[in-house]
């Protein structure tokens, strides 16, 4: 079973108090990308005395943790996500916002075969592709 952001931040060593637990739950139970606004909204409905000042340390503190990714779409919103989800790219609808994940396999060979091509042994990569819906007749 994978480690809950809550775990691994108690392995880190970093002070867990109930406001960030509660914001680390939220993180976990999330299956988006929401960005510090959607967070304190979620947050907030779960215990209304944490702030939003809050949720931007919390946010900031697990970034440097290596806990969380930091997203950015072009849409002025940073955007965060479980730094140990799999793998997987984004497609980022340019009229909604909406961002799709997905795991392609011949995109992930073809990424492995350019870095060879060129010298390289691939150890990461991120993948954001952006579009608009093809209009169905």
């Amino acid at each position: 079973m994978k480690d809950t952001i809550i775990s691994r931040c108690e392995a880190m060593g970093l002070r867990m108090t109930g406001q960030r637990r509660t914001i680390a739950a939220v993180l976990q139970d999330s299956h988006d990308h929401p960005d510090v606004d959607e967070l304190y909204g979620r947050a907030s409905a779960r215990d209304p005395r944490i702030s939003i000042a809050t949720v931007y340390r919390t946010v900031k503190l697990f970034e440097e943790a290596g806990i969380l990714d930091k997203l950015e779409f072009g849409d002025g919103r940073a955007r965060y996500e479980d730094a140990e989800r799999e793998h997987h790219d984004h497609l980022i609808d340019m009229h909604s916002g909406e961002v799709i994940e997905f795991v392609d396999p011949e995109i992930e060979q073809l990424q492995e075969k350019i870095a060879q091509k060129l010298g390289y042994r691939l150890k990461g990569h991120r993948l954001e592709l952006y579009g608009v819906p093809i209009k169905k007749d």
